[in-house]
């Protein structure tokens, strides 16, 4: 699906976050330590190559909601904006925390004068926030944050699934309007 929404293209994908070559700024669903792990994490830092890793020292740990901005390293992509989204049930107030790891890593991406960015569905994996809710978080934040940018003009939801993908869909459709 592709909407454009205040000079804005929004997208949503299955696909992995590591492997999207138009994209100039993907998000690292990123542990506070900003080290490879499993899922989002491990999938862009197997990729980026350990460069990545020893980047991220200076700029660990992190609290949730917060972004960091390094370089893209062996990614096809100039920048990783890593955040650092709450565990759900753990983390508050959740909505909050998760809100701001979208609108901190849009905020960097203006700050470096990117044009596009590619997030995940941040916390919905080992963090436990349930997909309807994180996705309705998500959309929500983005669609508040597109009359403020000038530099971003494309945003991509890269999802796991077909059927994350759905969910990211629906959000958006009933959101935005059709």
């Amino acid at each position: 699906m592709i909407k454009e929404i205040s000079g804005v293209i929004i997208e949503c994908v299955t696909g992995n976050i590591a492997e999207q070559p138009d994209i100039t700024a993907v998000v690292n669903a990123a542990n506070a330590r900003l080290q490879p792990g499993g899922g989002v994490a491990g999938a862009i830092h197997r990729a980026a190559g350990p460069g990545l890793e020893e980047e991220c020292r200076k700029y660990a740990p992190i609290e949730p909601g917060q972004a960091v901005i390094t370089g893209g390293h062996n990614l096809p992509n100039r920048y990783v904006i890593h955040t650092l989204g709450p565990v759900y049930g753990v983390d508050k107030p959740e909505e909050k925390l998760l809100g701001d790891c979208y609108r901190n890593s849009l905020l960097l991406a203006e700050q470096q004068g990117i044009d596009s960015v590619a997030f995940p569905a941040i916390s919905t994996g080992v963090f436990r926030y349930p997909l309807e809710k994180a996705t309705e978080v998500a959309i929500r934040t983005v669609l508040e944050m597109l009359p403020g940018l000038k530099s971003v003009k494309k945003i991509r939801f890269v999802l796991f699934s077909d059927s994350d993908r759905l969910v990211y869909e629906a959000e958006l459709s009933r959101l935005a309007g059709g």
